[in-house]
């Protein structure tokens, strides 16, 4: 059974850094594995992802050069370091793996799901 477990979500002010993280069990062996976000009354859209072989990685503008995806191998957990946070950032963030090749932003490909954390930005 495969399961992704988000952690370290929270809320912090602006200006300020969250790291989350995703542990995976049960799937090693898989195309891509990214982060997503969905705010209240919006639709969820694709934060950062990163294909297995790390050749490949996507940023959304509205977090490049903030948000930098990370994957331990070793412990098969994938990270995003979040910085310089803005209330714009205020969503549910969850991970997601694409198991076959079908494009690294393509949200409908991802078919496995985390349960998805709250991440908070208010002053």
């Amino acid at each position: 059974q495969v399961q992704l477990v988000e952690s370290g979500g929270g809320e912090v002010q602006p200006g300020g850094s969250l790291k989350l993280s995703c542990e995976v069990s049960g799937l090693t062996d898989y195309y891509a594995i990214g982060w997503f976000r969905q705010a209240p009354g919006k639709q969820r859209e694709a934060v950062s992802c990163i294909s297995k072989t790390e050749l490949s990685t996507y940023y959304a503008d509205s977090v490049k050069g903030r948000f930098t995806i990370s994957r331990d191998n070793s412990k098969n957990t994938m990270y995003l370091q979040m910085n310089s946070l803005k209330p714009e950032d205020t969503a549910v963030y969850y991970c997601a793996i694409q198991t076959w090749p079908a494009g690294l932003m393509a949200i409908e490909y991802y078919n496995h799901w985390g349960q998805g954390i709250q991440v908070t930005v208010s002053s």
